[in-house]
């Protein structure tokens, strides 16, 4: 009996996900556990792999596809099975048996011109994806008009999106003319389309800028403390479970008890209203190979600082792996982004909305101050706190930075504390 493939919910916020590529073609044997295809989300990347031993039989939906959660993908099974009863019901198919057919017949009796329009059948021949054919339906354009550049010569949204920003007098016979162009020789270019975790974080950005009034205030500490500390951790004996424990840990352990005692900053702005949490669910801005992710700490003001190492290590982890639940990148209410690694002294860092502010952290550099009329060399870790001044003014954004420099500078005592998590 064939055994349906079905694109499993990554999150109870995900209500789709994107198939990025077929690793099994129909007709091909399949063992229990190999990879058969790759999908993704707006926020990170899967691979589902064969529940069953069997032949690829059928294959319901093509790359690039938009696809509901907990829909039929494929079937396996053995080759000559009865499948008919597995075919999900889609709008798709419809439309895919005769995709002319229903729009030509109440075109032509308006617009007398209207035959001109099935010139390219080629392209609809191929077949046309769902999510193009819903953004057609949007924009008012024929898919079949379009220039497929989609696997197997399917039409896809990106070629929609190409038909419908050309001329209207132009759209059909620029689809025609569009194979013959080659491209000039010598271009020293490649267009890379860009995936959807890169769109939102484009989208995010751009949102975060043009609606806040973002302002950076920068600071720096003696990390004197901080990198002795560190140290002894990093020599303790392994049964203390401290050696993982790293700079970045203690910065957010800091920040997490810093936090509680300014709830202006632990707050999302909501544009009537501000909501203030009552625990520090701190974002932690990962890079990835597929772009910044912000995996979110949740209650960290309640964590020692080995489960908070612990803890934080799992979710980068994650998140770097392509395979984080959704779930987890939402939910923050103060963002922590660390450049000091790549030797960046002072950036401005973007909040990441709703949320009123994040912290920036820098490296350490070697800085000379002067104490009882000596001139003396210490290590300085700069600090870089971006937030929204329609939810915080400048002198209690300032004086959370002060309280948390003071933190830093006394990391050791603030740790002897960690019984009673929400004081210093």
């Amino acid at each position: 009996m064939a055994h349906a493939v079905i694109l499993p919910r990554q999150g109870q916020s995900v209500e789709s996900c994107i198939i990025t590529q077929w690793h099994k073609q129909v007709g091909d044997d399949v063992q229990e556990g190999e990879v058969l295809f790759s999908y993704e989300t707006d926020k990170a990347s899967f691979e589902e792999t064969a529940k069953e031993t069997g032949t690829l039989l059928d294959v319901f939906f093509q790359e690039d596809d938009d696809v509901p959660v907990l829909s039929t993908v494929a079937l396996i099974g053995q080759p000559g099975e009865d499948i008919s009863a597995f075919r999900p019901e889609t709008p798709e198919q419809p439309s895919a048996e005769a995709p002319a057919a229903p729009e030509a017949a109440p075109t032509a009796p308006a617009i007398p011109p209207a035959p001109a329009v099935p010139a390219p059948p080629a392209a609809s021949a191929a077949g046309v994806s769902p999510r193009a054919r819903m953004t057609a339906r949007r924009l008012g354009v024929d898919p079949a008009a379009a220039n497929p550049t989609g696997p197997q010569g399917r039409v896809i949204e990106r070629d929609v999106f190409s038909l419908a920003q050309a001329p209207k007098g132009a759209q059909a016979p620029a689809a025609a003319a569009q194979p013959a162009a080659a491209p000039a020789p010598g271009t020293g270019y490649q267009d890379i389309r860009l995936s959807k975790v890169r769109k939102l974080i484009a989208s995010t950005m751009h949102q975060s800028l043009s609606s806040m009034a973002q302002i950076t205030h920068h600071s720096s500490f003696d990390a004197t403390r901080l990198l002795s500390l560190r140290a002894r951790f990093k020599s303790a004996p392994a049964e203390m479970g401290l050696n993982d424990i790293s700079m970045n840990d203690l910065v957010l352990f800091a920040v997490s008890r810093v936090l509680p005692g300014h709830k202006d900053l632990n707050a999302h702005f909501l544009g009537d209203s501000i909501r203030q949490f009552d625990n520090v669910h701190l974002g932690l801005a990962v890079d990835t190979p597929r772009g910044l992710l912000v995996p979110t700490l949740f209650a960290a003001d309640t964590k020692g600082i080995r489960q908070l190492s612990k803890d934080a290590r799992a979710l980068i982890a994650a998140a770097q792996g392509g395979a984080i639940n959704p779930d987890l990148l939402t939910g923050a209410s103060f963002t922590v982004t660390n450049l000091g690694a790549l030797g960046i002294e002072s950036f401005t860092p973007i909040i990441n909305p709703p949320q009123a502010a994040i912290l920036g952290v820098c490296a350490i550099v070697q800085r000379v101050r002067e104490q009882g009329g000596q001139l003396s060399a210490y290590p300085a870790m700069g600090l870089s706190l971006t937030y929204d001044h329609r939810a915080v003014d400048g002198a209690p954004a300032s004086r959370f930075l002060k309280d948390l420099v003071n933190a830093l500078e006394q990391i050791d005592l603030i740790l002897l504390g960690q019984e009673e998590p929400h004081e210093l």
